[in-house]
């Protein structure tokens, strides 16, 4: 029997598939971070097309923390009632949604207003600014903003919180020696790294009782960064403080080149699963059923996350049910095309 259309439970809220569409920035925000008509058709076609579970784009908890400034935000309650208009769509056509909660820290366009923040004033190129190093007040806010930005997800009516600690943004630049060079309890060596993230989960989980996923760059290709290993570490820490699964991408701490290949990142997943014993979601030029269904069964991964395979094929889910004659999973108003 395949395994990419067998429902998954996570803390009481059931999946009715293991395909996940990856959060992924649509820049289409107006310029306060509020929803669109572009939100409104792009998420509730994806639930239409037979995904499980659809996580919204990285979502900003300080208007400073956008990484453009067309991003979606949270961090005001104006935001709560078009970010629940996209819940009631997608529910309303068979998927679970999640909400990625992000910050982009030294990451974020310029354009975006505000102050640039980030563990060390270290630019990450050229094209950004040189950001302002956090104070301890400066991180005590970021931590309540988490918790606030998922009082208002909870309110909003989403079934899924992820943490963005991936990809460069502020959790990451906190957690990764490339980029945290500070000398308090927030930077020196793995443990306090980690400080940032472990108090984020812990704000988090006050307010929200649902299922909870972390991002992570589990490699940041860089000699001198973190690779596997620390991860599996820091995985390990998330499960005790009750996380419940780890989305395993990679890269884009510091620039660097990144040899791209079909299921790249997939070996990143299997690892922090075996090591850490939490479950996982594979992510990564991940295109066909077969190999989907493939990484499934060699229990590298609990979910499959598509991204850009999701962009160009709405409908991925439907097709990849008839490849791997999987229970009808088309809808009734489709019917007469299949």
């Amino acid at each position: 029997m395949n395994r990419l259309f067998q429902p998954l439970q996570v803390k009481g809220m059931q999946i009715k598939n293991r395909i996940v569409m990856s959060p992924m920035c649509q820049y289409s925000a107006d310029q306060d971070g509020r929803v669109t008509d572009w939100h409104r058709v792009h998420y509730p076609a994806r639930a239409v097309g037979g995904v499980g579970l659809v996580i919204v784009e990285a979502t900003a908890v300080q208007a400073n923390g956008r990484i453009s400034s067309r991003d979606l935000g949270i961090w005001h309650d104006d935001h709560i009632a078009g970010l629940a208009e996209i819940v009631r769509l997608v529910k309303a056509n068979g998927a679970a949604i999640g909400i990625q909660l992000a910050h982009a820290g030294r990451k974020a366009e310029k354009d975006v207003p505000g102050v640039h923040e980030a563990p060390s004033a270290i630019p990450f190129s050229d094209a950004y600014e040189t950001p302002t190093a956090l104070d301890l007040q400066g991180i005590a806010e970021v931590v309540s903003n988490f918790q606030q930005a998922a009082v208002r997800a909870g309110k909003a009516g989403f079934d899924v919180i992820e943490i963005h600690a991936a990809h460069g943004y502020l959790i990451n630049q906190f957690l990764s020696p490339l980029t945290n060079r500070r000398e308090d309890e927030y930077g020196g060596d793995p443990d306090k790294r980690f400080r940032l993230l472990k108090e984020i989960v812990l704000a988090v989980k006050e307010v929200w009782q649902g299922p909870l996923f972390v991002r992570v760059s589990a490699e940041e290709y860089h000699p001198d960064g973190n690779h596997i290993e620390q991860y599996v570490d820091y995985a390990k820490r998330l499960k005790e403080l009750g996380v419940d699964l780890i989305d395993a991408s990679s890269g884009a701490v510091v620039p660097y080149r990144i040899d791209a290949y079909p299921g790249y990142q997939v070996p990143l997943a299997e690892k922090i699963r075996q090591g850490a014993g939490i479950a996982t979601g594979a992510v990564g030029l991940i295109t066909t059923a077969a190999q989907a269904e493939e990484i499934l069964q060699k229990d590298q991964a609990d979910l499959i996350f598509l991204g850009r395979e999701l962009l160009r094929n709405p409908y991925w889910p439907l097709h990849a049910g008839r490849e791997l004659e999987a229970p009808d999973n088309i809808p009734q108003q489709y019917l007469r095309a299949f």
